[in-house]
């Protein structure tokens, strides 16, 4: 069986979307699958092409076995939305056109977001004799229109004329979450939907094995303070405000600290929040490697997973929450719906509140941070059930016997 990733993310980028989908391809491949990449030159998310791969260099390498064939990509630092499409429509055009060149495959599995890499993904797969696998990891144009990143009413029709269409030439549609499959099913029901949900390696997030980093020392922290991470990207659909009101909240606990740690857009607005609202317990800190993740996590006592409060999350599942948990991070999880299902409700990994609610969060926060035994048992329990639903191993093995069938 023959597989090819079409995905304009991908390692050495960090992000969510580039771990998740390297970390299945190594698994199918475990599996006596060939898997190869075809994606763009990386420069996620300082927007700048990264030093090794400028001038032509690195378009073909290999990472953990697994072939990566770069092509083109248009790089603007600016935040405009013309530049923005002339980001994804320039991998649109360069993607396609080397991947006429890789040969013949079973399969194309194509990420989405972005939406417009489709009209790639159903060229190449015809051309390249593949049935396509349309990988959906957050809803577009949808979650785009609802945000208010999308507001032309024209480019917003034309996107889900593309989504539909997209759909219909799909051999395969897989949903992250269970809220997006049951949202394609609900829309297009003689689609053929699969839910491919992200997951953990719980070997590598393994408290056990994972050294105690210095995250704490080296910042200024002492053993006593009760540290709140959040890591992730930095963006409009978190709602992070609402960690910087729930500071304020509690600013006269002294061994209270909240950690924002990433980038994205919103990133220096939430700095200059932190200004105005003089919050000496409220720090960012720039992004790292994937290989530094677990001793950060480990050294940080909870997890915070916020997200705006839109119906169209009901059915988001954060990636950041499955490290955490591997870890044995509490969650506090300002999520309505399925991951509060999963990790309040079942799992009893953590306490909820109410998404954009600060004073709520505030509540949370005090009662964690005075309660450790609570934090240990929620611990504990976390790594239990992300090793039972949300391991990587057993969902790749799910997901192979799904190609199986379809072959």
């Amino acid at each position: 069986m023959k597989i090819l990733f079409l995905t304009q993310y991908y390692p050495p980028e960090i992000g969510a979307p580039q771990n998740r989908l390297h970390e299945l391809a190594v698994r199918l491949k475990a599996n006596n699958v060939t898997v190869e990449v075809l994606t763009a030159l990386p420069n996620y998310p300082k927007m700048e092409v990264m030093e090794a791969y400028k001038q032509g260099k690195l378009r073909e390498e290999i990472i953990d076995s697994i072939p990566v064939h770069r092509s083109w990509i248009y790089v603007s630092k600016s935040k405009g939305v013309f530049s923005r499409l002339l980001n994804y429509f320039s991998f649109v055009w360069s993607s396609y056109w080397r991947g006429l060149k890789l040969g013949r495959f079973d399969f194309l599995l194509v990420e989405s977001p972005p939406l417009f890499l489709g009209y790639s993904a159903i060229r190449l797969s015809k051309k390249l004799n593949a049935k396509l696998i349309f990988n959906v990891s957050d809803l577009w144009p949808e979650s785009a229109e609802k945000l208010g990143i999308v507001t032309n009413k024209r480019l917003l029709n034309l996107a889900y004329k593309l989504e539909a269409k997209c759909y219909a030439r799909a051999t395969l549609i897989t949903g992250q979450t269970e809220g997006i499959v049951k949202d394609i099913q609900h829309r297009f029901s003689n689609s053929n939907v699969f839910w491919l949900p992200n997951g953990v390696d719980i070997d590598f997030y393994n408290p056990e094995k994972v050294k105690t980093s210095d995250f704490r020392s080296e910042n200024g922290f002492s053993t006593h303070d009760i540290l709140f991470f959040y890591g992730g990207i930095i963006g409009h659909a978190q709602g992070l405000e609402v960690i910087l009101l729930a500071a304020k909240e509690v600013i006269d606990i002294a061994n209270i600290h909240f950690i924002l740690q990433g980038s994205g857009p919103e990133k220096e607005k939430l700095i200059n929040l932190k200004k105005d609202l003089q919050l000496g317990n409220v720090h960012f800190f720039e992004p790292v490697s994937k290989s530094e993740m677990p001793g950060i996590v480990k050294a940080v006592d909870v997890a915070l997973i916020p997200l705006k409060n839109l119906p169209l999350f009901q059915g988001a599942i954060p990636s950041k929450v499955f490290e955490a948990l591997s870890m044995k991070k509490p969650l506090l999880l300002g999520v309505d719906g399925e991951a509060r299902e999963h990790f309040i409700e079942k799992a009893k990994a953590g306490l909820f509140f109410e998404p954009e609610n600060a004073l709520e969060l505030a509540k949370q926060v005090k009662i964690l941070a005075l309660d450790v035994i609570k934090r240990e048992e929620m611990g504990e329990n976390a790594r239990k059930y992300v090793a039972l639903y949300f391991n990587r191993n057993r969902i790749a093995i799910g997901f192979l016997d799904k190609l199986k069938e379809i072959l």
